[in-house]
């Protein structure tokens, strides 16, 4: 008897809906939360319903289930959820570009097209499991966490120099701006704002989300490193600058180089720091407002660029150098960021590469203060950044760098100068919005009693159903303070 021929052909028209329909009846992507097996929890980030899904979303999703798989195949109990990231500006974008429907209208008829798209795929996914974050009984728990965080003092209000869209009407991140315009809106110029945001205090955590990255053995080295780089721990200390002819005032700077303090020969502010009109001379008031206006329009990550060239102009006053009691200039550039350390620099141009340039091209003093091992007094053509050994540095000349460093602090510490610190480039974490389609912050403000969270039992705070900017609808806004019970206004 002659074996009839396999067939090789696959029909997905046919093949497909039966093991679908196999694994539905089976039950086989439910997990049970009482299951004896060891768990596992297969998360791949809940799409934006903004939009129709792409070969990008099948892609990572695919990806996702074939882990999900193996472990259910290793003997785990897997927990593997599905949901819709449905809140923020891509969904009310493509809402407002479709005639100005509704975002939730939008949003929640892209939902059953992306479910049916994504089950064709096989995806096992629990979709008894499914959340839309949209809706009230998931955002109730956003509100809720929100009010956690801030009970303990993990989030906060505070006033911040931000990058406003005049179009979309909201903030922007530095990396959302593309020479100085909206990524959105190439046509539209970024403008700089000051606004009273609310933040999360993720920088509580900097020393934690460091040490922790040792545990992330199996991740890629690369990626480590730029979550290092992004955490940015900087060791140094902070030192007090008297200000000459305002008494008691003083500029403080933090230095990861304590070490090269007597090779400070000029001062830098940010363009937003706060004694920028303070230490102007008349004479040179025009001119800086000017420069600060025309920086505030730039981004952080152009104004830190090393291939662009230096600008800056002179305020005409000047800080006392406490270590040696020497006057030098304070100036005004862009490459020193108000959001990083102090906002203010001691500039060490032997030293420090962006100092030299900007000496050079002002022609402002150099002092060498840090000798290369075997080196000789030469005139520097380049900042020598390396360690060596401390000259022209009084009390401390002979020292190496490494043992100047710790000496010179104990000294600032001893005189009331300065001080041990560490610092980190990562920032708290700006929640705010500005726009109608979001959670809304738990937060009521009353005359009386301040900022006051809105008690457990009245959450959620819902969104309303009318479409405007919440700040224009008084229904949703006003309300009452549930301490004093008097009018208050809701954020």
């Amino acid at each position: 008897m002659v074996a009839k021929p396999r067939r090789s052909t696959y029909i997905p028209q046919e093949i497909e809906p039966k093991w679908q329909k196999i694994w539905t009846e089976r039950g086989v992507m439910k997990a049970s939360d009482s299951s004896p097996k060891p768990k596992y929890y297969d998360l791949v980030m809940y799409p934006y319903p903004s939009g129709d899904l792409t070969v990008g979303h099948a892609r990572n999703y695919v990806m996702g289930d074939v882990l999900a798989r193996m472990k259910r195949m290793q003997g785990f109990e897997v927990l593997h959820p599905f949901g819709w990231d449905a809140f923020g500006l891509p969904a009310e974008n493509a809402a407002i570009k479709r005639g100005g429907l509704h975002p939730q209208t939008w949003t929640l008829d892209n939902i059953p097209k992306a479910t049916r798209e994504l089950k064709m795929l096989g995806i096992l996914y629990d979709w008894d499991r499914e959340v839309t974050t949209c809706m009230p009984d998931y955002y109730r728990w956003t509100e809720w966490l929100f009010l956690l965080f801030y009970e303990r003092g993990l989030a906060y209000r505070a006033m911040s120099p931000v990058n406003w869209c005049p179009v979309d009407k909201t903030v922007l991140a530095n990396e959302q701006v593309i020479n100085g315009r909206c990524w959105r809106h190439p046509d539209v110029e970024v403008e700089k704002r000051d606004l009273e945001q609310w933040f999360f205090k993720i920088t509580d955590y900097a020393e934690r989300l460091l040490n922790d990255l040792q545990l992330l053995d199996k991740w890629p080295h690369k990626v480590r490193l730029m979550q290092t780089n992004w955490i940015g721990r900087s060791q140094g200390a902070e030192v007090d600058f008297p200000v000459a002819g305002h008494e008691g005032e003083t500029i403080r700077i933090f230095t990861t180089r304590p070490d090269t303090l007597f090779g400070a020969t000029f001062m830098v502010l940010a363009p937003e720091h706060p004694l920028v009109e303070k230490v102007t001379a008349d004479d040179n008031r025009a001119r800086v407002r000017d420069y600060v206006e025309k920086a505030r329009k730039e981004t952080e990550i152009d104004r830190l660029s090393t291939e662009r060239e230096k600008t800056g102009v002179p305020t005409g006053g000047f800080a006392i150098n406490p270590v040696n009691g020497e006057k030098v200039p304070i100036w005004v550039a862009d490459y020193v960021l108000v959001t990083y350390g102090t906002g203010a620099i001691m500039a060490v141009p032997a030293h420090d590469e962006r100092d030299f340039a900007f000496a050079q091209k002002f022609r402002l003093p150099i002092r060498e203060v840090i000798r290369p091992p075997g080196g000789e007094d030469d005139d520097l053509h380049e900042a020598y950044v390396g360690p060596g050994l401390m000259v022209n540095s009084g009390q401390f000349d002979g020292l190496d760098s490494k043992t100047g460093f710790d000496r010179v602090i104990a000294w600032l510490e001893e005189k009331g100068i300065g001080r041990r610190s560490v610092k980190y480039r990562l920032r708290d974490w700006l929640i705010s919005r500005q726009r109608y389609w979001g959670c809304p912050i738990p937060i009521v403000y009353c005359e009386v009693d301040g900022i006051v969270p809105v008690p457990d039992d009245q959450l959620p705070v819902l969104l309303p159903e009318e479409y405007k900017p919440l700040a224009d609808n008084p229904d949703f806004w006003r309300t009452k303070c549930p301490k004093c019970g008097r009018d208050a206004r809701r954020e």
